[in-house]
């Protein structure tokens, strides 16, 4: 069946960690910060344990107090020293995927306007979008904790409809992209938004759900590819 005609693409929103760079260069940074922090507290050997936890999977959390635990070490008296270290890791530079740059750069001139759609802390959010140069590169940043805390994370629709009040566009006016089929794809689905999916970072392997997106992608740059021989096809 032919997909429905649609107007004009107005709009493109975007998801940040994963997507637009790799999530796990920030981390690498931040859990050596949260290992130096615990040193004075007679932990001196805290980074393997938590690369180690964090490599079963970010979503699962609590990954200093489960290193800790891994240690046989009782953090209660100074994790306030060790989630400070954590939330206020900011480098200075951070690295977007090859060709995420150029895309974006891409998108805007071609008359489009940008929104990324993030979860998380907002301090580290917005610290990881300065490091990557990305408030230069798009019109609008959504960080869903800003607007009703973890409850508004995706796949709830609130930050996708604030990104399309933004943008000034209706879902059949934009498109979504990014990395993660329970988030990202849902999500966007959810407020009728079609999503194309990058198979990018942490969840790479993860297999489509449902909704399924409407293209996949190996990257965002290729996606934006895609997304260009939508609009003239």
């Amino acid at each position: 069946m032919a997909e429905p005609s649609r107007p004009p693409l107005r709009a493109v929103t975007v998801d940040l960690d994963d997507t637009l760079f790799p999530q796990s260069a920030w981390l690498d940074g931040a859990w050596a910060a949260v290992a130096a922090a615990a040193v004075p507290y007679g932990v001196p050997d805290l980074l393997p344990a938590l690369t180690l936890i964090a490599a079963k999977g970010s979503d699962k959390g609590a990954i200093i107090d489960r290193a800790l635990d891994s240690l046989g070490v009782d953090g209660s008296e100074f994790m306030f020293a060790l989630v400070a270290a954590f939330s206020t890791w900011a480098p200075a530079t951070l690295d977007l995927y090859p060709g995420a740059r150029d895309a974006l750069v891409r998108l805007r001139s071609d008359g489009l306007t940008l929104a990324i759609i993030t979860d998380g802390n907002p301090v580290i959010q917005r610290s990881k979008l300065r490091a990557l140069g990305l408030f230069e590169l798009v019109d609008h940043i959504v960080i869903s904790d800003e607007i009703g805390g973890r409850a508004t994370r995706k796949p709830s629709p609130e930050p996708f409809l604030r990104a399309l009040q933004l943008c000034g566009c209706s879902p059949d006016e934009a498109v979504h992209i990014g990395d993660r089929p329970a988030k990202d794809v849902a999500g966007a689905a959810g407020v009728g938004l079609r999503a194309i999916r990058v198979r990018t970072g942490e969840y790479a392997e993860t297999p489509d759900g449902q909704p399924t997106p409407w293209q996949t992608a190996d990257t965002f740059a290729a996606a934006v590819g895609l997304l260009a021989l939508a609009r003239l096809g």
